[in-house]
Order: C-alpha cells, then structure tokens, then sequence
C-alpha cells in the first residue's frame, strides 16, 4: 500500500512538472514569436539616408573583395551662445543635432526659420537630453551676446537645448561650407553671406543625414519623422540576442509627433 502511494505521488509530481512545463511554453511561444517579428520589423526600418562621404576603403581577405564607406563626420566648433557661455559641439556627444544659419537684423526667411525651429524645439520637449538645436550667426561682428539674446527673448528659445551661437566668423563659414555642406545642399547660396533657408540634421555620430527646407511645412513633417527615427537608432547590425538584451531594458523614447509643424 505504501509503495503504490508513494508511486502515484511520484507520478502526480511528474504529471505536475510536465503542466507547468507545457504553461510556460504557452506562455513563452507569444513573447518569442512577438520579439522575432518586432527584431524583423526594426531590420526593416528605412532611415533616413548619410549623406557625403570621405572615401572608401577596399579590404580583401581570401579573394573576396569588400568597401567600407568612410562617411563625412562634422568637425568640431566652438563659439559662445546667447548666454555669453563658451560652447563646443563636442560638448553634445550622443546627441541629434539640428543646425541652421540665420542674422538677428534679417528681414526675410530667418523670423520664420527661428519660428519653426522654436516648433520643433516644442515637439521634442520630452527628448530634450537627446536632440540638441543649434543656430549659427552668419554675421558675428553684429551679433553679440546681448543681440543674441534679444532675438532668443523674442522668439521665446529655450536655451537648455537650444544655442544661438556667434563667434569668429571664419570659423562659422569654414564650418557651414566645408562641414556641413551648406553650398552643396543649396548650390544658390551665396558662399561670401550665407543666407540658406534648410535646417541640416546631424546625427549622434556627427554625420548628415538630411536637410529640410526650414520655412516649408510638408518639408518638417519629414523632418520630425525621420528625427524621432535617428533619436532612437542603433546599429542595424544588432544580433537578435543583443537587440532582445536591449528589449528586455528598453526605455521610454518620444513618439514620433508630426503635429507640432504646422502650428503652435
């Protein structure tokens, strides 16, 4: 009697064991399949493009033959924003940058330039340690600090994210021609007075990948889009254990908001 009671007991337990065994899989099978098509999903994302390489370099190994493009990466500058503090771009390593170049005494395109930039500002205002707006004066020897700052007061610019920067004024056009590419992207600007309606996007790791036509509002709708993609991007080389490990501890990112280019 006892040795039947104690083998129905064993195979109750293994009985037991297989039933959880087989709810676990229940359970896992969903989030498996779930993480596989989400890895897929991702692989699939078209980002937005780079933009002006360096060169390329060829590497063979056992007669196969492969090119690695060395893409164009933005050098660094340094000037002084509104606030009369020294600033650098190497100061914003890991960041998404928007730049454009303006004049506090234009009369033209800069007010809604500087309106729209202010707009976009607003739709990433929950992103602001990961996006960084940068506005550059192409006419430094008028535009102080203190003029600086009256054009941010008047524009309402949130400068914990937001630099309207002024400095030497070769160094400004040296960076707008040769690092960001601004006669290229706009080959009517003038390169003697720079004066380009885009707004360049520079990713984390400094290279350009696009520019957008700062006062046109299909041109930003673009814009916000393919920034919330860059505010996010990894590598698309991810193993799908890494991208899992990454799930696993995702943090909250911003949604991709388009609203905010058409209006306040």
């Amino acid at each position: 009697m006892a040795i039947f009671v104690i083998h129905k007991t064993i195979h109750s337990l293994n009985m037991s064991k297989k039933a959880l065994l087989a709810l676990l899989i229940a359970i896992a099978l969903p989030a498996i399949g779930f993480l596989g098509l989400s890895y897929m999903s991702y692989r699939n994302i078209h980002m937005p493009r780079h933009y002006f390489y360096d060169s390329v370099a060829v590497h063979t190994d056992r007669g196969k033959t492969t090119y690695d493009t060395i893409w164009h990466r933005v050098e660094n500058i340094k000037g002084y924003n509104q606030l009369g503090q020294q600033v650098q771009l190497d100061d914003l390593k890991g960041k998404v940058l928007v730049v454009d170049f303006f004049f506090t005494h234009c009369p033209s395109i800069c007010p809604t330039m500087t309106q729209n930039m202010r707009r976009l500002q607003r739709t990433f205002a929950q992103s602001d340690s990961l996006i960084q707006f940068i506005s550059f004066s192409v006419d430094p020897a008028n535009d102080t600090a203190e003029r600086l700052m009256w054009w941010a007061k008047k524009f309402n610019v949130n400068p914990d994210n937001w630099w309207l920067v002024s400095g030497d004024k070769k160094s400004i056009y040296d960076f707008a021609l040769t690092e960001m590419k601004a006669s290229i992207a706009d080959v009517g600007v003038d390169t003697g007075f720079i004066h380009t309606e885009n707004f360049f996007v520079v990713d984390k790791n400094r290279i350009i990948r696009g520019w957008y036509n700062g006062t046109d509002t299909v041109a930003l709708k673009q814009m916000v889009k393919d920034l919330s993609l860059l505010i996010v991007e990894k590598t698309k080389n991810r193993s799908f254990g890494e991208f899992l490990k990454e799930s696993l501890h995702k943090k909250e990112v911003p949604p991709a908001v388009i609203k905010g280019a058409e209006g306040e």
